[in-house]
């Protein structure tokens, strides 16, 4: 079973994640909470926040949930839709399982702004190994 200081300690080697600015608030069984401070690395062409960013923040809180068992998981697919723009402040993914999990897993990620606004959901299903996350 992971916590959240556990999951720190693990999902800390998440280089990508930790280039592009995600946090993890709150790790549980088969649920997570990341956030990420918008700045100017995020925002695209058209000045708001670049998908690309939304989708790793996205990700990351999937990761985390889907490996919260101890068991490697890893995505075999995931669908992302984009509901509003936003160009500043701080975006929450709130991932959680859908269903107690198995072979395979199937999450629900929703990404907000802090005034509460779905900025874009997120679907992922992951492929269970016979293999331990390391540190778990």
């Amino acid at each position: 079973m992971i916590d959240t200081e556990k999951a720190r300690k693990i999902f800390d080697r998440d280089r990508y994640a930790k280039l592009s600015g995600v946090e993890l608030v709150e790790a549980g069984s088969g649920f997570c909470t990341a956030r990420m401070k918008v700045d100017d690395r995020h925002l695209n062409a058209a000045n708001v926040v670049q998908g690309g960013a939304i989708f790793t923040l996205a990700d990351f809180a999937f990761a985390v949930a889907s490996n919260s068992h101890g068991q490697l998981a890893l995505a075999i697919n995931v669908h992302i839709s984009y509901l509003q723009a936003v160009s500043a402040g701080t975006l929450y993914a709130v991932a959680s399982e859908v269903d107690t999990p198995k072979r395979l897993g199937v999450y629900e990620v929703i990404v907000k702004d802090e005034q509460e606004r779905i900025i874009a959901t997120f679907n992922g299903m992951v492929y269970r190994k016979n293999k331990k996350v390391a540190g778990l």
